[in-house]
């Protein structure tokens, strides 16, 4: 066992949010942004970012790594960059105001379309397609729900065309 993997989860987090150059065995070398270190295999998970701000992501086994240096400090934009990277989209949060835009956009967009749709439950947070289909927020497909199938993937689909045509 090195001395990297003899470390604590403790000592590894003051690695996390960090430029670092990684220096293993058979000498290689490898910088990134610390995302995590795993506290079971001491594996560290690299980011490094393009130009076009396209995100490559590296391992370094734990039992290969012989020293690690921190080369700079992350700032609060680049934390935020490096929790965001493996978040699913859907994860993102929204304010109330952007919340009752999406859902008004989207009511609006299905009255549009002739489907039928009316506002229901606590404060009309969601939205119900012909009383056999609701859409709860953050209005995307995902948050669908019916037991009919058949409905419910039709509608899914015609709301991720209608999202991707908003982007």
């Amino acid at each position: 066992m090195n001395d990297w993997q003899k470390k604590s989860p403790l000592d590894w987090e003051t690695y996390v949010n960090r430029m670092v150059k990684v220096a293993a065995i058979e000498k290689h070398e490898y910088e990134g942004w610390v995302v995590t270190v795993d506290p079971v295999s001491a594996n560290i998970v690299l980011a490094t970012f393009s130009e076009n701000e396209e995100v490559s992501i590296s391992v370094v086994l734990g039992h290969a790594v012989q020293e690690v240096k921190i080369l700079e400090e992350g700032d609060d934009e680049m934390k935020q960059r490096l929790s965001c990277i493996f978040a699913p989209e859907e994860s993102k949060t929204y304010s109330p105001e952007e919340l009752g835009k999406r859902k008004n956009d989207l009511k609006t967009w299905l009255e549009t379309n002739h489907i039928p749709v009316t506002e229901e439950g606590e404060s009309g947070r969601t939205l119900c397609i012909a009383g056999v289909l609701t859409i709860d927020p953050p209005y995307s497909p995902e948050q669908c729900s019916s037991s009919n199938e058949i409905i419910l993937s039709r509608v899914q689909g015609l709301i991720q065309g209608y999202l991707e045509k908003q982007q």
